[in-house]
């Protein structure tokens, strides 16, 4: 029940902002499963949540698979390359890199909320530019071998690199993490380091909270998934330094 429960507050939490596997690693771990068996694992729920988000999506016209693809391209690449490193990653000092980098975007989303809320619908956008396949190889990488958080970095690349308004970057997020996860995933099977049953338990409320989550924003725009995005990061935040034990 426990997973369950997680997993709906993980499942909205990365639809509408990220860090959402903040929660549901740890509760992996904490009901017995090692480190890297737990970020494995998390990947079932992960995958299953994103295909009900990016279905719900498409049925409400936020995303078009057609041309929302080509990002999602160097982030595979860059996923497929995170997921065989991830056994030798030194789980406590990314942790601390990321709370830095998640205090330098908490900043950036409070001082220019006008980035994140302007929208922009039914504007055609550009072809994707060179630096922004680099810069999603790279959101691929890390993707690939933690997840946690990368809601937040893909989010920044496209409202501020890609000028996407909140919930169509939402939208294209978890189209792009569905895509590079199962490639990922398939990475985590082969190295037995997942737990299916305690991953398809997690998944179930992770896609309650996935359909959840979509229709929040459907419904309350890109100003208010904002408020959510800065409440994610926050709690990210203090959960990365160590306050909640």
């Amino acid at each position: 029940m426990a997973l369950v429960g997680t997993g709906v507050a993980a499942g909205f939490i990365n639809t509408t902002a990220g860090g959402g596997s903040m929660l549901s690693i740890p509760l992996l771990m904490f009901i017995g499963l090692p480190a890297n068996v737990a970020n494995g694992t998390n990947r079932i729920a992960i995958v299953l949540q994103n295909i009900v988000a990016v279905s719900t999506f498409r049925k409400k016209k936020i995303i078009d698979l057609k041309t929302d693809y080509r990002l999602a391209l160097p982030a595979i690449v860059g996923a497929i390359a995170g997921a065989f490193i991830a056994v030798e990653i030194n789980v406590d000092l990314l942790k601390n890199v990321i709370a830095g980098l998640m205090v330098v975007m908490l900043f950036v989303v409070v001082l220019k909320p006008e980035a994140w809320v302007k929208e922009k619908a039914g504007k055609v956008h550009a072809k994707p530019s060179l630096l922004q396949y680099v810069i999603f190889f790279f959101v691929g990488v890390y993707g690939g071998f933690i997840q946690m958080g990368i809601g937040f970095f893909m989010l920044a690349a496209l409202v501020l690199g890609a000028g996407f308004d909140l919930v169509k970057a939402n939208a294209i997020k978890v189209f792009i993490a569905l895509l590079y996860t199962i490639c990922a995933l398939a990475i985590f099977f082969y190295h037995k380091q997942v737990d299916v049953v305690a991953g398809l338990i997690l998944a179930v409320g992770n896609m309650i909270g996935a359909w959840l989550g979509v229709h929040f924003q459907v419904k309350g725009g890109a100003k208010y998934v904002r408020y959510v995005l800065i409440g994610a990061m926050v709690i990210v935040i203090l959960n990365l330094l160590g306050v909640f034990g």
